[in-house]
Parts: structure tokens; C-alpha cells; sequence
């Protein structure tokens, strides 16, 4: 298999009329792509019209503006995440609260839109938290596939999954298990697709993967021993891989605990991870603002692209059409631009 090439097809700049702004985080799903930034609302764009006719790349506005979502976050948002199926995301803002987001569809017009399903807030002061036996802060977000569970790490290590579906029963979704991790900031967190595992990397450069099922500490992993900012399990659960400031990216395989790869070509801390459909590749995203593709049956780079010298802060692939031959993803960062990329044909 020869190395791949990747094309600019399109950008998105920074709104002209709005200060400017990182892009901190991205979330995709089958038919949108939600952006997260410094700005306190959050973005929606389409991208329907590229899995359906993805010809459409020439247009001059192939990922339309579709949503706004106003005043999501007042001081933010640093991450957003969508569940596989794209119905269900969480937002977490600058102002320690995650707001959790449902895709409704109008029963007339039959137009889909994000609306608010509840939000989890902070304690205010340290006598509510001690009541309520709350935890710090929320940071790093995952949703399971269909959203129902949220995985939110913590300032003071904690891992808490809530149930999204409990917000009509109170204020706060309901908190089903805690995870503890020996205190130290847990930067990155994922759940596995099939729904049975907790991931959180932490700023000791430790990772641990827990049960869901049994609610106990499966593995704890070594390889990494700086911050470790983003992770991302497979399509199939097999792996997880977890990259951060050692600038490699380690592979391990989910049921023995092995560590199996390590990926290295990074010349800067690795900012953000994502599978591709079938697991086959790993998009990667530094703080140098290069992009890299890798090959997990090669265990090596087969493409690089320079997006610029700001951070890349998120990296995402993009939904596959079954009219889409080609993959594609999408970068945010320091510019508050999105570039959009396509395989190049016949590569």
C-alpha cells in the first residue's frame, strides 16, 4: 500500500464581525459538524450534502452555516462530543457547567435542530459540594452511542458517567458511578463504542480503562509519561490509542492491557486523536499544526499535511456516504479556522 494524499477542498474562516477565537474541539456526526471555541456560542454546519453527493466539494458553500447556538457557553467551550448515532452531544464550557444537546425534528416542516435537553452545573461553593458529594469541575467529554451515558472527567481526577435520559426527574442529569484515578487532572476521556468501557489519560501520563459493566479498574497502562491529551478507542473496541505531550501516539489493546505500537513522527505535543470508520486509520493533530495520517496495520505515517504554524487543537474525520468513494476530515485550531481535506483520488 503506497503512502496517501490528502486535498485542501475547502475552509471556513474565522466570522470577520466576532473577535477572534480558537477552535477548541470538534463533534461530528452523520449529517453535522458542531464547533466549540472561545465564542460563547456554539456552530453548526451541514454536512449532508457531501455524503449524499459528494461531488458538491466544488460548491461554493459545500458545509453551510445551519445553526447557531446562542449563548451556549459564556465564558467558552473548550470541549463537545456527539454520540455515534448523531442524535445526542455534550458541551463543556469555561464556566465549569456541560450542557447536553438532543437533535429534534419538527413534525411539520420535518426540519432537525439542536435543542438544550439539561445541564449539569458545578457546586457553587465547597459546603454544596460537600453535600452533595459532588466533584470538581468538568473537563474532557464522551457520550456512548446512542448518548445516553456521558463520561465527564474532573480538576480533582474523578471520571463521574451520568445518565442523560434522567434530566426530567431533576435539576442535573443523575450521576450512575465515579470513577476514581488517584487524583491527578484527567485531561482526555473517551467511551468505548460498544458501550462497556471508560478511558481517561491524565496529566501524570497515566491511562486507565474501566469496567462499565463491573465498575472496577480494568487496566492500568504505562508507555506515557507526560500529559496525555487526547484518546480515542477503536470502531471495535480492540484498541485504544493515546497520544499527548511525550509526542508519540501509544497503541494498546483493550483486553490484555498490552501496549502493542507506538506511533512516533510528531515533532510537538499531539493535541487530538480519531478513528477513521473502519479503524484502518488514525488522523492525528499537533501543536505544530501539522496533521498526520496513520496506517494502524503498517504502524507508521502515510501522510502529512501542514494546516499552519498555530496549534491544531481538533481533528475529526468526517461521515462516509455510501455515495462517498473518498474520506475526508476536518481541522480546527489556533485561527479559528476549519480546513476540510479529501483523499485524493487513486491514492
Amino acid at each position: 500500500m503506497s503512502s496517501k494524499q490528502y486535498l485542501q477542498t475547502h475552509t471556513l474562516p474565522p466570522d470577520p464581525s466576532a473577535p477572534s477565537a480558537d477552535v477548541f474541539s470538534l463533534a461530528t456526526t452523520p449529517s453535522h459538524l458542531l464547533v466549540a471555541s472561545g465564542h460563547s456560542s456554539i456552530k453548526v454546519y451541514s454536512t449532508r450534502g457531501q455524503t449524499i453527493h459528494p461531488d458538491s466539494a466544488e460548491d461554493e458553500h459545500p458545509y453551510p452555516l445551519v445553526q447557531t447556538l446562542e449563548k451556549a457557553h459564556p465564558l467558552g467551550a473548550h470541549h463537545i462530543c456527539a454520540s455515534i448515532d448523531g442524535r445526542v452531544a455534550a458541551s463543556g464550557g469555561f464556566g465549569g457547567e456541560v450542557r447536553v444537546w438532543e437533535l429534534s425534528q419538527d413534525s411539520s416542516s420535518g426540519e432537525e435542530t439542536w435543542v438544550k435537553r439539561g445541564d449539569i452545573l458545578p457546586p457553587k461553593t465547597k459546603k454544596e459540594r460537600e453535600a452533595q458529594n459532588a466533584s470538581g469541575e468538568s473537563w474532557a467529554l464522551a457520550l456512548s452511542e446512542n448518548g445516553q451515558y456521558l463520561a465527564a472527567s474532573t480538576h480533582d481526577g474523578k471520571v463521574n458517567v451520568y445518565d442523560t435520559t434522567t434530566f426530567s426527574k431533576g435539576p442535573t442529569a443523575e450521576r450512575i458511578t465515579q470513577y476514581e484515578t488517584k487524583g491527578s487532572f484527567a485531561l482526555s476521556v473517551d467511551l468505548s463504542p460498544d458501550g462497556n468501557m471508560t478511558a481517561s489519560g491524565h496529566q501524570n501520563g497515566s491511562v486507565y480503562i474501566f469496567s462499565n459493566t463491573t465498575r472496577r479498574l480494568i487496566h492500568s497502562l504505562t508507555g506515557l509519561l507526560k500529559p496525555v491529551r487526547t484518546l480515542k478507542f477503536s470502531p471495535l473496541n480492540r484498541y485504544l490509542a493515546a497520544a499527548g505531550d511525550a509526542r508519540i501516539i501509544a497503541l494498546y489493546d483493550t483486553k490484555s492491557g498490552e501496549q502493542i505500537a507506538n506511533l512516533s513522527g510528531h515533532a510537538s505535543w499531539v493535541m487530538s486523536l480519531d478513528w477513521n470508520w473502519s479503524g484502518e486509520f488514525l488522523v492525528s493533530g499537533g501543536y505544530d499544526g501539522k496533521v498526520k495520517i496513520w496506517s494502524v496495520e503498517r504502524r507508521e505515517c502515510v501522510a502529512t499535511q501542514t494546516e499552519s504554524e498555530k496549534c491544531l487543537w481538533a481533528v475529526k474525520w468526517l461521515a462516509k456516504g455510501a455515495a462517498t468513494r473518498s474520506e475526508s476530515f476536518v481541522t480546527a485550531g489556533g485561527e479559528g479556522t476549519l480546513a476540510f481535506y479529501r483523499e485524493a483520488a487513486g491514492t
